[in-house]
């Protein structure tokens, strides 16, 4: 039995400092050495998830955007990328549009990506979000409205204040078209809301990785709603300490807190492989 092993990054594996600890580094990449099969699902991109786990030895396919890109750094391969089709970028930002909201959209320019956002509009949580990313080439500011939709979208990311977002998620969630995901930031009280096509889930990503690898099981760690459903494809799902309440309740077990190492530890003691 091949077991794949997943982890979500952020309030899962990483510190408060957005990095992994070098006690997870070290104790990871023996086990993957010794032939675990073990990768990521994550909302972020793939340069801010390399920085996040830059030290440990990922040679499988990653998930990237919450489920919207597979991407292979070894082989450079892309295995999967969903894009916001037809109409449907158009029709979100003008929901967004009507309360407030600019948010930044991430685009696909052939080979190229780019964060694109109307300057001058920043949120507070935006301009932290911006500062965090100083010197990223895919940064682009632009002026018109029109121009954030330039390229193929495949992801929107909108910061603000809860009421502001939440008022727009309850719209926004219930179009059979997108995934909406709305969560407070783990490392600030900002509120997020993540927006992507449908067929974009960690779900579909996570199974098509299994698929790939020839593997007959996946464990998987997470703490937040976009873990929600990988856990639900997942043979055992493990919640750290400190994830919600209500999903821990859907978890296999619950570990130790993301800032104890509780994943790396957990590997350690019952990874069979």
């Amino acid at each position: 039995m091949k077991t794949l092993f997943v982890s979500d990054l952020d309030g899962t594996m990483l510190t408060k400092e957005e990095r992994i600890s070098g006690y997870t580094a070290e104790h990871v990449n023996r086990l993957i050495d010794a032939g675990m099969c073990f990768t990521y699902a994550t909302a972020r991109s793939a340069a801010s998830a390399r920085r996040a786990v830059e030290g440990l030895r990922i040679v499988e396919p990653v998930v990237l955007y919450n489920g919207g890109l597979v991407y292979n750094f070894t082989t450079k391969e892309i295995l999967r990328a969903v894009l916001f089709q037809g109409d449907v970028k158009g029709y979100v930002l003008s929901v967004l549009r009507e309360h407030g909201i600019l948010p930044f959209a991430y685009n696909a320019f052939g080979s190229d990506e780019r964060i694109v956002w109307m300057e001058g509009s920043e949120t507070a949580g935006m301009a932290r979000f911006l500062n965090r990313r100083r010197g990223d080439f895919r940064l682009l500011p632009v002026q018109t409205e029109s121009a954030l939709l330039d390229g193929e979208t495949f992801y929107f990311k909108c910061i603000g204040s809860r009421e502001q977002i939440e008022r727009v998620w309850n719209i926004l969630k219930y179009d059979a078209r997108i995934i909406c995901i709305f969560h407070q930031e783990t490392y600030q009280n900002d509120f997020w809301m993540e927006i992507s096509p449908r067929e974009a889930t960690k779900a579909n990503a996570v199974s098509l990785v299994k698929y790939k690898l020839g593997c007959d099981r996946v464990v998987c760690f997470g703490d937040s709603s976009n873990d929600s459903d990988m856990f639900d494809v997942c043979d055992e799902k493990y919640a750290v300490q400190n994830a919600d309440g209500w999903l821990k309740e859907k978890a296999t077990g619950v570990i130790g807190y993301c800032e104890e190492d509780g994943v790396a530890k957990w590997l350690e003691a019952h990874a069979k492989f």
